[in-house]
């Protein structure tokens, strides 16, 4: 199944780092945090990404047409250039990357990879979260349900949006938190492709009228996960990822 990570916003609330780089090649123990995501998707068999781009994508194409040779031994001949390589494991994944506008919104970046997703069921999620959730008993719920889309529903601090459920079904998909809400918004959708025709154009935000209009069709489950999730959205939050990669204790490691 295809995968959408979104890696094209500002990053503004963590601008020690995102002057000079996208948020999602922000480091985790010396790997992008948008490389974590990945490896969470391809433990479950899934490694057929679309890399969203906006903000700096020149940094995100570098490392990615660079990728093999960073993570390979290599023999340089200085006299003549020749290089040999020692090849070793790599990832075998296919990488589509997608130049999809510094201002363009989250509704319109997915959008905008409509051929590329076609007539089939995809996955997407943000470039700057990380969980030890399973991504095929995601899909398996969403099968099971029928429906059009699938959030991933998680307790996280109240400054993400809430979601209120009815069982599975949505109700209501709030942008700013309320009290006494428990679950928010953890990205880790799965999507039919009819959610396309619910997103406007590039200035439209995906959590906004197209997560609504779906809610209020009846369109929307959430998929609870009580395991670990965090995102990556301060420098608080980079250094409590890194303090636990460097403990050997990092729940989202489960490749």
């Amino acid at each position: 199944m295809k995968t959408i990570i979104l890696a094209g916003g500002l990053g503004t609330r963590l601008q020690e780092e995102t002057t000079v780089k996208p948020k999602p090649m922000v480091e985790i123990g010396g790997q992008p945090i948008l490389w974590h995501i990945m490896k969470i998707y391809a433990m479950y068999g899934h490694t057929d990404f679309a890399i969203a781009m906006g903000y700096k994508s020149e940094i995100i194409r570098s490392y990615f047409l660079n990728y093999y040779y960073h993570h390979c031994n290599m023999t340089v001949n200085l006299g003549n250039g020749k290089i040999e390589i020692e090849d070793g494991d790599h990832d075998d994944w296919n990488v589509y990357l997608a130049d999809t506008g510094d201002k363009t919104q989250t509704g319109g970046r997915i959008k905008r990879l409509r051929n590329w997703i076609g007539n089939q069921t995809f996955m997407f999620t943000y470039g700057d979260g990380v969980s030890d959730i399973n991504i095929n008993e995601l899909i398996k719920f969403h099968r099971k349900n029928g429906r059009l889309a699938t959030v991933t529903a998680i307790r996280p601090p109240f400054r993400f949006g809430s979601i209120v459920t009815d069982g599975d079904y949505v109700q209501r998909f709030l942008e700013k938190p309320i009290a006494g809400e428990n679950w928010a918004s953890g990205g880790f959708f799965v999507l039919e492709p009819d959610v396309l025709d619910y997103i406007s154009g590039d200035d439209m935000p995906w959590e906004w009228k197209p997560l609504e209009h779906l809610t209020n069709e009846g369109q929307l489950v959430a998929y609870r996960h009580e395991g670990f999730w965090q995102c990556m959205d301060t420098i608080r939050d980079v250094q409590y990822l890194e303090g636990l990669w460097s403990q050997g204790k990092a729940p989202w490691k489960i490749w």
